[in-house]
């Protein structure tokens, strides 16, 4: 189904907010690394957000990618967030609260990009596939929004991951999630990434 959608769903003030659909977990891991690497690689600072399963697969990969990960973490260019713990600090009566959002998880991409003037940041946002496994896709949804809405105060290229076994017959709200996003991504897509304009 997902090989029917438009690889480019939007694109809006140069952002890039990709969302990677996925059927096994080591596709996302190398897709993912891949994206996060081609900015490490450039001393641009990336973030995980994700469960610790995830997380680690993640890193694994991007050791394989000669990435030294121990070392960009002691640098504070990588950050590693905890999925469950970073919803938290923002979620309020099972929805994400804007003001919330904005201060804690703004506060990192802040963090992570202190002096350095015109970098971006790459992150990864595992708290959507969270929230729809958990079976709030509405709140999901909405942390999307905020999500963009964050981006267009930062330099913040961001990747979304899904898993693919939520939405067998759930086709409305499959493009529900790709209209928020500018670029979307099946299984068996490899996702390029063209960097953003700043502004």
């Amino acid at each position: 189904m997902l090989s029917l959608i438009a690889v480019a769903a939007r694109t809006t003030n140069g952002q890039y907010h990709a969302v990677q659909f996925y059927g096994s977990e080591d596709r996302l891991f190398s897709t993912v690394s891949g994206f996060l690497a081609e900015g490490l690689i450039i001393d641009e600072p990336a973030m995980i957000i994700a469960t610790p399963a995830h997380r680690d697969g993640m890193l694994a990969q991007l050791s394989a990618r000669l990435i030294h990960v121990a070392q960009a973490r002691r640098n504070g260019d990588l950050v590693l967030l905890d999925a469950d713990d970073t919803l938290g600090l923002f979620m309020v009566d099972g929805r994400p609260d804007a003001a919330l959002f904005d201060a804690k998880v703004g506060r990192f991409v802040q963090q992570a990009l202190q002096g350095r003037p015109g970098s971006i940041l790459r992150a990864y946002g595992g708290m959507v596939d969270v929230l729809w496994k958990r079976g709030q896709p509405e709140a999901a949804i909405r942390l999307e929004i905020l999500w963009n809405r964050l981006a267009t105060r930062f330099g913040i290229a961001l990747m979304c991951g899904y898993s693919m076994g939520h939405f067998c017959e759930q086709i409305p709200q499959l493009h529900d999630i790709c209209s928020h996003h500018t670029h979307v991504f099946g299984p068996e897509h490899i996702r390029p990434f063209n960097k953003p304009r700043t502004h």
